[in-house]
């Protein structure tokens, strides 16, 4: 992984390996290194899409590196730690905003027409829900393990509410090629899982 980091900043290390040892913190079950591993792989395989690629890739690296399981704020925090770290290592001023502009972004997904940065960050980081059926079943798993301290009746109507609002977002997927197949599988997932917490006992 920290092969991909000085991809960017070439002999890096110190940052990369900070982040690397945020994404594997010991209450991560699903916000870890193998979800921003999976992340890279999306943007990388769509570098071309982006404006900005490597605002994009910067913003996979740290849109989750400050994540704690009951905050509301930690996205601001991350773009925060994001604009400290960037700053340190020259990056231009502007490009350091747009990656703080992105990790920011991916608080709600809201991505505006024309945005192909954020979609392309946005379409990485949802790209679990199009997973085939096993690997998002592991997904659904790791969330719940991160909210292991949510009971059961609190947690599935929460988490239901939650995926509803993906399923019935007109457009899940912006950028990709293979958008419409992506949509079309994430909607089963989402609806699987919507069903089986709804009528769970």
């Amino acid at each position: 992984m920290i092969e991909a980091w000085q991809r960017i900043f070439p002999g890096e290390e110190a940052v990369g390996r900070e982040l690397l040892t945020r994404w594997s913190e010991p209450h991560r079950r699903y916000h870890t290194v193998e979800h921003l591993a999976f992340m890279l792989d999306v943007i990388e395989a769509h570098a071309g899409l982006a404006d900005d690629a490597d605002a994009v890739r910067l913003a996979a690296w740290f849109h989750d590196a400050v994540y704690e399981v009951f905050a509301g704020d930690n996205e601001e925090r991350s773009a925060a730690l994001a604009v400290r770290h960037l700053t340190a290592l020259g990056f231009s001023a502007p490009r350091t905003e747009e990656v703080a502009r992105l990790v920011r972004l991916t608080a709600g997904h809201a991505v505006e027409p024309g945005d192909r940065n954020g979609s392309l960050l946005a379409d990485a980081d949802l790209a679990i829900l199009a997973s085939e059926q096993p690997r998002y079943e592991r997904y659904a798993a790791a969330v719940r393990e991160e909210y292991a301290a949510v009971p059961d009746d609190v947690f599935r109507p929460g988490r239901a509410a939650i995926l509803r609002n993906l399923a019935d977002l007109p457009e899940l997927y912006r950028i990709v090629p293979a958008r419409a197949e992506w949509s079309a599988r994430a909607r089963v997932n989402l609806e699987s899982e919507i069903a089986t917490l709804l009528g769970a006992p």
